[in-house]
């Protein structure tokens, strides 16, 4: 170790070319150099969610304990005072990945150079207001911010779309941004995902981190399908079917897919107020694992666009099984899909061509 104090640091790092990754990160750690900060953006940050997930982002639940963050926040005028506050309290927590915040009513500053756009903020339905109504306010807010990351986000920037309608809102996005690549845009269905596993651990009694591959198939919304066909649950005896342990298929073709459906409604209900916590919680894990990947033999679900597997319309941004690598996701091929999985995975498809249609037509 003295003979590795006493050299230059990038000889050493030339040096470690032949060796492991592993050895290289212990290396690395040994001579403290630090990693060039990530820039996320994040819209909508004055409001529940961002709240919750910018302090999140800052202690490295997102992209790592070892990876320094920008943290850039954008809100409408009327949040700016709000969004100061956030400001101070970040910087009144003293984290120490975080290497600087802006907190911005301007778009084009908000998408400077970001690696990370998480896009939160988008125009909730109200009392009275009509599908279309939505539609055409979202369009219009992510018509302007598409245009603002392509022209000034980093070439290679990850786009997760949590606001809903989410799989349309990321569509008009990617409309908008011709030059980001399809893959580098997605929505989130991993809320879904977490709480399809949420509720088989409390099925079962086991702890949750030893269930995994459900499946959301498609819309963010009362029609996504969880699918708990290829999922499986770690035991003593080994892996083994979440169908086979459940023993009762009554109860996961009807009352388990609607409480996932419908567990916005019921937080709503209880909170009086959306869901905040678990959402910027998933928006980690999907960040998380895009950049840093899945583990092997494990998948998560992603609202992407689809390339016409499993039969689902190119075109549409959708919600499939994926494992990621390297900072790419890929669709989880080869899983057999039942009359019954089909039924679910074309309805919900249909309301995405349907939503689709609405948005473009708010478009003209």
């Amino acid at each position: 170790m003295e003979y590795l104090g006493s050299m230059e640091k990038p000889l050493v790092l030339l040096g470690c070319a032949c060796l492991s990754w592993k050895i290289v990160r212990h290396i690395w750690s040994f001579l403290n150099i630090e990693k060039d900060p990530i820039t996320v953006l994040v819209t909508g940050a004055a409001g529940q969610i961002g709240y919750a997930l910018v302090p999140m982002i800052a202690r490295g639940a997102m992209l790592g304990p070892d990876q320094p963050v920008i943290i850039h926040m954008l809100d409408i005028e009327p949040a700016a005072e709000a969004l100061k506050g956030v400001k101070m309290e970040l910087i009144d927590a003293a984290l120490p990945l975080l290497k600087g915040v802006v907190a911005t009513t301007d778009v084009v500053e908000a998408c400077k150079d970001v690696n990370v756009a998480v896009m939160v903020g988008g125009f909730p339905r109200k009392e009275g207001m009509e599908r279309k109504d939505v539609m055409s306010k979202n369009v219009s807010i992510y018509k302007a911010q598409a245009s603002a990351l392509e022209q000034h986000a980093a070439p290679d920037c990850k786009v997760l779309v949590v606001a809903n309608p989410a799989n349309t809102n990321a569509l008009i996005l990617k409309e908008f941004a011709p030059s980001f690549p399809e893959k580098n845009i997605t929505c989130l269905t991993r809320l879904d995902h977490n709480r399809a596993l949420g509720q088989v651990s409390e099925r079962l009694n086991v702890h949750v981190g030893d269930v995994k591959n459900v499946t959301i198939w498609g819309n963010h919304s009362s029609t996504q399908y969880p699918d708990v066909n290829h999922a499986t649950v770690k035991t003593t005896s080994g892996e083994k079917s979440v169908r086979e342990l459940v023993a009762n298929d009554q109860w996961l073709n009807t009352e388990f897919i609607t409480t996932v459906q419908q567990r916005g409604a019921a937080i709503i209900k209880a909170r009086k107020l959306s869901s905040a916590l678990s959402a910027a919680s998933s928006a980690c894990d999907h960040i998380r694992n895009w950049v840093l990947g899945t583990p092997k033999g494990t998948w998560v679900s992603m609202g992407v666009y689809s390339d016409g597997s499993y039969g689902i319309p190119p075109g549409l941004i959708y919600s499939f099984p994926v494992t990621c690598e390297k900072g790419e996701w890929s669709i989880v091929q080869g899983l057999k899909i039942d009359e019954f999985s089909r039924a679910k995975m074309d309805a919900t498809a249909k309301e995405l061509i349907e939503e689709k249609s609405l948005a473009y037509s708010c478009l003209n």
